[in-house]
């Protein structure tokens, strides 16, 4: 085996097109991807391949043309588009005398160089541990055999063992401390929901301005940058609507396609904020004339997570690159199902906020509460909520209590209370 690099800057790219020739959309996202990684490119070739081959990928042909560029181009690593197994990794570098990543590997690294937060650390670590684990294959085979002889039989560990189990130590390490970091999230959703807050999760293709709204709205002033990834750690702000409704925005990683397994299993917790969240806004380019499949690819990760049944409001943002106007789209019942704006110009802020204020505000409740006299702990509990927005003494001794309060703190209230959802009667 070779020693790899320490460095590698000089990078060749090989696009990988199964079953047709991958398209311009495919090779211009994975050349964003190795420049948002900090390569400098200085080749690029593509493979064709009526089917994938077991040991190289590609066939032997394209192989020898690839081992000659990167000795031309003097190239330190190689980023493959496809994913690739263990073996053939290990088999293209040893061709190549080369490292050679694919493209989970190149989006994981991205991650490790942009986590800033103690949490964002050990979900990438615990993401690239998995992944590694994968690689622990014949690693070091001259370290296999077992010692013998008189006095030193035993059962011995190759370093492949030794390996597989720190790399399975730090795993546990790592998802013990995940699961503490989860915990607090936990008791934060919990108080927010207490205090009726409601959360606003920004998703979407990454490089799709969500930061750039959100900075917007809340003057966050989070990293906004025009490259894929720019923002990694989730960001929570409170925000005021017009009509006094206080929400807190969450600002969440960026998709992609194909997202590595590695990474929506190591960020669930860290994605729980859009689970929890009582409406989504899914930001889409409109600049983008892939917009359509980008949607596709977020919705598919939406669903993975549980989250497709929230309610969401379609963002187009980037309208100052298309010339479009800002408007806002209905249903047939009045509800906002999309806002076109740009938030770089702050044009359809207003609109989007005013949309906020009658999706969310429409999830209150108010009508006339009637309690018998040994109801008065429910009474006391009521006002204590700030839910009482007058009261009046019923003749058998009872309370009139005019409510108005959240809906789902009115279920919640319901529930705990034992009382029917339907025991609120509306005022004529």
């Amino acid at each position: 085996m070779f020693e790899r690099p320490a460095s590698g800057e000089r990078t060749l790219l090989l696009h990988i097109g199964l079953g047709q020739a991958p398209s311009d959309d495919e090779r211009e996202e994975f050349r964003l991807l190795a420049e948002s990684s900090g390569t400098e490119i200085v080749a690029a070739l593509t493979a064709n391949l009526p089917t994938p081959r077991p040991r190289y990928l590609i066939g032997r042909g394209k192989l020898d043309e690839l081992i000659a560029t990167v000795r031309t181009e003097c190239a330190e690593l190689v980023l493959v588009s496809a994913t690739l197994s263990p073996s053939q990794e290990r088999n293209l570098e040893r061709e190549l005398k080369c490292r050679v990543l694919d493209r989970n590997g190149l989006i994981l690294d991205i991650f490790a160089q942009r986590a800033r937060t103690f949490e964002g650390k050990l979900q990438v670590e615990l993401a690239q541990l998995r992944h590694l684990s994968t690689r622990l294959v014949r690693g070091w085979t001259h370290l296999e055999r077992q010692k013998g002889g008189i006095g030193l039989r035993g059962p011995g560990e190759s370093q492949l063992e030794t390996d597989r189990r720190l790399v399975g130590k730090r795993i546990a390490t790592l998802r013990s401390r995940l699961e503490r970091v989860d915990r607090q999230r936990e008791l934060g959703r919990r108080q927010r929901a207490r205090r009726e807050a409601p959360v606003v999760a920004l998703v979407g293709y990454t490089n799709a301005g969500k930061s750039t709204l959100f900075n917007a709205l809340t003057d966050a002033g989070v990293l906004a940058a025009d490259q894929l990834f720019a923002t990694l750690d989730p960001t929570l702000r409170a925000l005021e609507l017009n009509d006094g409704t206080r929400i807190v925005l969450a600002d969440t990683v960026g998709f992609v396609r194909d997202l590595p397994h590695e990474l929506v299993a190591a960020f669930r917790s860290t994605l729980a904020e859009t689970r929890e969240a009582a409406l989504v806004l899914h930001v889409v380019d409109a600049s983008d004339p892939h917009r359509r499949a980008r949607t596709a690819d977020v919705d598919g990760v939406l669903k993975d997570l549980g989250a497709d049944h929230i309610p969401t409001i379609t963002v187009y943002n980037k309208i100052d690159r298309t010339g479009q106007p800002v408007r806002v789209e209905r249903d047939a019942d009045g509800a906002t199902r999309a806002v076109w704006l740009s938030a770089r110009d702050r044009q359809g802020l207003v609109e989007l906020t005013d949309a906020l204020s009658m999706c969310l505000g429409e999830q209150r409740v108010a009508g006339l509460l009637s309690l018998p006299p040994s109801a008065g702990r429910i009474r006391a509990k009521l006002f204590q909520m700030g839910a009482v927005s007058s009261e009046t003494a019923a003749t058998d001794g009872g309370w009139q209590l005019m409510l108005d309060m959240p809906k789902r703190r009115y279920e919640r209230f319901c529930q705990q209370e034992n009382l029917p959802p339907d025991a609120l009667s509306a005022v004529h």
